[in-house]
C-alpha cells in the first residue's frame, strides 16, 4: 500500500527534521528523506537515511554553506515509529560532506564566542604580557590548498595595534578530529610575536576542527578536506548512534 509507506516514511522524515532543526542556532534548508517499505519498517529495518541542509548554524556561530549526510542497512526499533522517532537499535556509519566558504568562516572568527576566547589569554609581545583584542579579522581561502588570515589587533594594556597576516596548509589529523595549519608564511608585515600569530593559528584550527559540527548522537571523522577557491570541502565518516528526532 503506498500510500502508507508514504506516509510512514514521510513521518519519519518530519520527526528527524524537527529534531536536528533543534540542535542548529538557524536553518534555512533541511531535509531529510528516509527509504524503506512498510514491512521492512515493521521488522525495524530502514534502507537509507538521507540528510540534506543549507544554511545550517551550528554551535560556536559556525554556518555551513551545505552538509549531506547519507546512511544505508540503518537498524530501528519498530515500535517507537509509532510515536514518530527514529531510535536506532545499534550504531551505523555514513558518508558526509560539509563545505564551508569564506564568508563562514569570517563569521565564525568575528563571533563573540572567537573573541571572547582570543581576549581571554595574555600572550608575549615584545617581551610584555598583554591581553589581545581583535579589532578585524579577514579570513581567506585564495586557492592552491591554502587558506590565508590578515588580523588587526589591538593590544589593550599598551592600546597598539598590530597587523598580522599568513598563509598556510590546512591538514587533517591522523584521528580525523582536529585540523592543523602546515607550511606557515608570514605576509609583508613583520611577525611581532611568534605567541600572536599562535594564537590566531591555533583560533583558525578551532573554528576548522571538527567537533563543531557533531550533533546530538552523532560522530564525524575527516578522511579528506579540499581547500578550493572561496570554499572549504570536507569528506567525512559519520559515526551515528541516535539520530535526532522530535
Amino acid at each position: 500500500m503506498p500510500d502508507n509507506q508514504g506516509l510512514g516514511e514521510q513521518a519519519l522524515n518530519k520527526a528527524a527534521e524537527i529534531g536536528l532543526s533543534s540542535q542548529l542556532d538557524e536553518v534555512e534548508n533541511l531535509d531529510v528523506d528516509v527509504k524503506t517499505d512498510p514491512l521492512k519498517l515493521l521488522q525495524g529495518e530502514v534502507d537509507a537515511v538521507k540528510i540534506e541542509g543549507e544554511g545550517l548554524v551550528m554551535q560556536k556561530d559556525l554556518r555551513v554553506e551545505e552538509l549531506q549526510m547519507q546512511m544505508g542497512n540503518v537498524a530501528i526499533n519498530p515500535l517507537s515509529v509509532a510515536f514518530g522517532k527514529i531510535e536506532l537499535t545499534k550504531p551505523t556509519k555514513g558518508s558526509t560532506r560539509v563545505v564551508l566558504t569564506e564568508e563562514d568562516i569570517n563569521r565564525a572568527f568575528n563571533s563573540e564566542y572567537v573573541r571572547s576566547q582570543l581576549q581571554s589569554q595574555k600572550i608575549h609581545v615584545n617581551g610584555q604580557l598583554v591581553t589581545i583584542v581583535p579589532q578585524q579579522v579577514n579570513f581567506r581561502l585564495p586557492g592552491n590548498s591554502k587558506v590565508a588570515l590578515s588580523a588587526s589587533i589591538l593590544l589593550r594594556e599598551t592600546n597598539e595595534t598590530h597587523q598580522v597576516a599568513f598563509s598556510a596548509v590546512p591538514k587533517v589529523s591522523a584521528n580525523g578530529q582536529t585540523v592543523s595549519l602546515e607550511n606557515v608564511e608570514y605576509g609583508d608585515t613583520q611577525e611581532i610575536s611568534p605567541d600572536l600569530t599562535k594564537a590566531l593559528i591555533d583560533a583558525t584550527s578551532e573554528i576548522l576542527n571538527l567537533s563543531n559540527f557533531d550533533l546530538e548522537g552523532m560522530t564525524l571523522r575527516v578522511k579528506q578536506l579540499e581547500v578550493e577557491t572561496g570554499k572549504l570541502i570536507m569528506q567525512a565518516e559519520a559515526y551515528v548512534e541516535q539520530i535526532p528526532s522530535a
